[in-house]
């Protein structure tokens, strides 16, 4: 089957394309571009940055921008996956593992478009997708936090890392599924190039919400 990945460019979306790597034909990634971090449905801190990605994969990208509004984001989603039914896929993966808020949405609109809709994460234990991250080799780092302490900003998931969250278990989701964090993959099986971080920053939105901004980076090979 040929399918596309709905890709942020953070570790759920990637653990996902692994796993539609082992089973499809990737046709694509399709990325949502969403105005602002008050996003309602899609991931936005460095997602610009996912064109180096999919150059690090090689792999086809369809770039959409969108609002931040549910509507608007679920048109150009489905404006984005109307792109890609004329390429021959066949069905949808995404990265989605609790929030039955967007699979119920992203499901909705494949429906429409008569697309299958695969979710390989999908309530799977949060503790045990970092440990397969980890032990796939992928290299993380965390770009946004939301009362997560903003020692984390900008640190790489290691084993260290996701003790500590397993540790806070009771106060976060330790994939940060209830918002605590978000991601950023530099290096991931079936990168062909690393991605290395030139020159970024920090910006803070108040007490609890500060960003990784990654302002330049670059390819480097394996």
């Amino acid at each position: 089957m040929k399918v596309c990945v709905l890709y942020s460019g953070g570790k759920d979306s990637n653990l996902a394309l692994v796993k539609a790597m082992e089973c499809f034909e990737v046709k694509c990634l399709v990325s949502l571009k969403p105005k602002s971090e008050e996003s309602e449905i899609f991931h936005y801190p460095n997602v610009e940055l996912v064109k180096l990605q999919a150059k690090a994969l090689d792999i086809p990208l369809i770039l959409v921008n969108c609002l931040d509004d549910e509507k608007e984001s679920l048109n150009a989603l489905k404006l984005g996956l109307k792109r890609v039914k004329k390429m021959g896929v066949e069905g949808v993966v995404t990265g989605a593992i609790r929030s039955t808020y967007q699979a119920t949405r992203f499901q909705k609109v494949c429906k429409e478009l008569n697309l299958w809709c695969f979710n390989p994460l999908w309530l799977r234990e949060e503790t045990s997708i970092l440990e397969e991250i980890l032990k796939l080799g992928f290299e993380t780092i965390i770009v946004r936090v939301a009362g997560l302490s903003e020692r984390f900003l900008g640190a790489k998931i290691n084993r260290k890392v996701l003790s500590e969250l397993k540790k806070m278990r009771k106060f976060v989701n330790v994939a940060g599924e209830g918002g605590e964090y978000e991601t950023f993959v530099l290096y991931a099986p079936h990168f062909r190039k690393r991605i290395k971080i030139i020159e970024s920053e920090v910006t803070k939105k108040n007490e609890y919400e500060a960003t990784l901004i990654i302002k330049r980076a670059e390819l480097i090979r394996l």
